[in-house]
């Protein structure tokens, strides 16, 4: 189960104050990791998660916009990778989808829709935000379709699919079922009731509840009090100081209302599981493919992915504007930068970025009858790319060297099957990043990272992982260890500099 957009500690079990007990209940009787990582956005993040390799090695370095002359960023999955689902089908598993696909241009092609790429069944949309009302690209295995029934919400419709798949699928034969919520990614859409659920529960605001998140995460054992907390983001101001306040309220119980939402369907899946048979057998991972979303939408400005008018035929009100409440089908807005700070708390930075903000995600792993460790927090690093070998390695399935004639890639990633035992797992290499200019290296306990088009900066994880104390103008030797080892990573996956990638991508535009 993958959320869309979702902080380091929007979940309880991470620090959260929404109320999301199913998911919640996964690590109660499962692990939780702390330092798992993913890339920073949605396509790379689905990219990795679905390949076990680098998203520039799979075609997908950036987004879904083709741009067939750069291997590594040409938009689209290549050739070179497989899916877990082709893998997993191959070792007898019925594979099914529901949710956000988000890995191949929105075409007629089709050439890679879920289908194509080793599912049997799917329910979701091809495309990445869409309205929680009238979503575009809706789809029923390779069909369109529009959204069934006046009171559609698509948090309810992913989940309702998913526990369908698995109350039809076969007993005799072993199943896998991705979920991808499109939860708590803008739009701010959510039911009145679910937002009333949150009254006045965000008016002490980000300042507040980043210190009240923080405490809470200390005291669990997420985090280490001697990070600390980084400082407010420099261009959020103080809440007392914030004009519109009752308005940014309103964004975040529209976006905890989301959370919310989502936890209550991942019950509803988890009940499928009990009344078949099915729980006791079956892994559950749960993460987020990148760090909560500071990106504004301008107001009075219509969304490229937003319906021109509601299915009742009032005109949409599009963008952050004050005087528009958010939460109803006929708006579409975010819910900013404030509150994004305080979804990556303690961390710096934002989706996009690959400061930790970014990349830190929840990971909880639940399988009954496989992880004996209940309520367990595991510190071992992880990344996104261990996910494919994970589930290679629990299904017994082989990965191959080839498919449909085409020499694939071996997986980067490792299983994390150790970990869910308490045990350390054997790294060959360091992690890297690289998403529109933004680069990092995590090895080990040192981090290497920069925010284009700045220098690289230094940093030891182990008494630092809020990145706040810069080591690299006083161990500029490792400094150039990890950006050799970096440039060479780069090298071998098609990273190529963002500014190289920014100017084809202009001559492709204006050619």
């Amino acid at each position: 189960m993958l959320a869309d957009d979702m902080g380091f500690s929007d979940l309880g079990c991470y620090g959260s104050e929404i109320r999301t007990p199913n998911i919640d209940s996964l690590a109660q009787s499962g692990v939780r990791f702390t330092h798992f990582r993913n890339t920073a956005r949605c396509c790379p993040s689905r990219t990795s998660l679905l390949t076990g390799l680098y998203a520039h090695q799979a075609g997908v370095g950036h987004m879904v916009n083709p741009r067939p002359t750069l291997p590594g960023y040409q938009g689209d999955l290549n050739k070179s990778c497989v899916t877990i689902a082709q893998v997993l089908r191959g070792a007898g598993y019925q594979t099914m989808m529901s949710g956000k696909w988000h890995v191949t241009p929105n075409n007629a092609r089709k050439h890679n829709w879920p289908l194509q790429r080793g599912f049997d069944r799917f329910y979701g949309i091809i495309s990445g935000a869409a309205s929680y009302y009238q979503p575009w690209t809706l789809t029923r295995d390779n069909n369109p379709i529009e959204p069934e029934g006046e009171n559609y919400y698509l948090t309810d419709a992913i989940a309702r699919n998913a526990a369908t798949y698995i109350e039809e699928a076969k007993q005799s034969d072993p199943f896998f079922l991705y979920v991808g919520f499109t939860s708590p990614h803008w739009p701010l859409h959510a039911f009145d009731s679910d937002i009333e659920r949150y009254p006045g529960r965000y008016r002490d605001g980000w300042d507040a509840l980043r210190a009240e998140r923080h405490e809470r995460m200390i005291r669990t054992g997420l985090v280490d009090k001697k990070w600390g907390l980084t400082p407010r983001d420099s261009e959020v101001p103080a809440w007392k100081d914030a004009p519109d306040r009752e308005w940014q309220q309103r964004r975040m119980e529209v976006y905890a209302a989301q959370i919310d939402r989502m936890d209550r369907n991942v019950g509803t899946i988890l009940e499928t599981l009990r009344r078949t048979g099915r729980e006791q057998e079956t892994m559950i991972l749960f993460l987020a493919d990148n760090g909560g979303c500071a990106e504004e939408l301008p107001g009075g400005r219509l969304n490229n992915n937003s319906p021109k008018q509601t299915r009742d035929g009032r005109p949409m009100r599009s963008g952050n504007d004050p005087t528009i409440m958010p939460g109803g089908e006929d708006t579409f807005a975010s819910y900013g930068i404030g509150w994004a700070n305080a979804s990556n708390t303690p961390f710096r930075r934002y989706k996009h970025w690959v400061h930790e903000g970014g990349i830190a995600t929840p990971l909880i792993a639940r399988w009954p009858a496989g992880i004996a460790r209940h309520g367990a927090l595991t510190h071992e690093n992880g990344h996104v790319i261990d996910i494919m070998a994970t589930c290679v390695d629990l299904a017994g399935a082989s990965y191959p060297e080839l498919h449909n004639g085409e020499r694939v890639l071996p997986m980067e990633g490792r299983s994390l099957a150790p970990a869910f035992q308490g045990k350390s797992i054997t790294r060959r290499d360091a992690f890297y990043w690289e998403h529109e200019g933004n680069r990092a290296v995590v090895d080990g306990r040192y981090k290497l990272v920069s925010r284009f088009p700045d220098r690289w900066e230094l940093y030891d994880l182990e008494p630092d992982r809020c990145e706040l104390r810069d080591l690299s103008g006083s161990d500029a030797a490792r400094v150039q260890r990890m950006v050799g080892r970096y440039d060479r990573w780069a090298a071998r996956c098609n990273v190529l500099p963002w500014d190289e990638v920014r100017k084809i991508k202009a001559a492709d535009a204006g050619g």
